[in-house]
């Protein structure tokens, strides 16, 4: 699927482009999608030269869930002292966290296809192979206990998102939420820095590479880029930052099909 998209980045950007094959779930359940990743790299990584490439010319890039494994594989590599340091990471429209589902993006787009609301907490519920009945808790807030809440909330937060992405029919949350040790007993796997990226420590962002982050409009998934754009300038890490304001989730794969459909971004 993603050949095309590959071909195109190697010929735009005169680089070498290595496409990892990653296992897929459910067969082969989380966290074997980050392992296979995290192995390539460091392999690639190694013998670098071997393929003509500058080891301090690195970078890892993915889209979607791709940006999720990205962010995860740049964290998992900042304390290692035996491989060069990454020269930068991609990030697409990456999932980044499954603290709040009812940020302003995620109330604007819950409809816009390709990825709806309800379609985005459901594949991450089957890759971690979950009961999908928590995802009405899930949604209300209910599997965050009251003190990672309160860990969480300088990082995940509608505060930290710019005025102007609230104009568009948010409405802020005025409940308090009920806590299910029952729902947080199931999910708690993702609050896995790993399957959440942006709930990894400030000593890990602090040693983050220099990225680039692509959101767009009308997506569920806009804010989970802002606020790691937020993160990742709160700690010094230069971040370029491309957002498509008539973009959507999966913009970048189907532009590539241009003969087939086509719109503005």
């Amino acid at each position: 699927a993603y050949e095309r998209t590959c071909r195109y980045f190697a010929r735009k950007t005169n680089s070498v482009v290595v496409s990892v094959g990653y296992r897929l779930a459910p067969e082969h359940p989380y966290p074997t999608q980050f392992e296979d990743c995290l192995t390539a790299t460091i392999h690639f990584m190694r013998t670098a030269q071997d393929y003509g490439v500058d080891p301090s010319r690195i970078i890892i890039c993915g889209d979607s869930s791709g940006g999720t494994l990205t962010a995860a594989v740049a964290q998992a590599l900042v304390n290692r002292r035996d491989l060069p340091k990454l020269r930068a990471q991609i990030l697409i429209y990456p999932y980044l966290q499954c603290v709040d589902f009812n940020l302003p993006s995620y109330q604007q787009n819950e409809g816009v296809p390709i990825l709806l609301k309800e379609r985005t907490v459901a594949l991450g519920l089957r890759y971690l192979n979950k009961d999908l009945s928590v995802i009405d808790a899930v949604f209300k807030g209910c599997h965050i206990p009251e003190d990672l809440q309160l860990k969480y909330q300088k990082w995940v937060s509608p505060d930290y998102i710019p005025h102007e992405f609230k104009t568009r029919g948010y409405k802020p949350s005025t409940t308090h939420p009920l806590f299910s040790k029952e729902v947080y007993t199931v999910i708690k796997t993702m609050l896995d820095p790993v399957f959440s990226p942006l709930l990894a420590e400030d000593s890990v962002i602090a040693r983050l590479p220099e990225t680039f982050i692509l959101t767009c409009e009308f997506d569920v998934l806009r804010d989970d880029g802002l606020l790691y754009k937020k993160r990742l300038e709160d700690h010094g890490i230069k971040v370029t930052w491309c957002h498509l304001q008539e973009g959507f989730h999966g913009t970048v794969f189907l532009a590539l099909f241009g003969g087939l459909i086509a719109f503005r971004s």
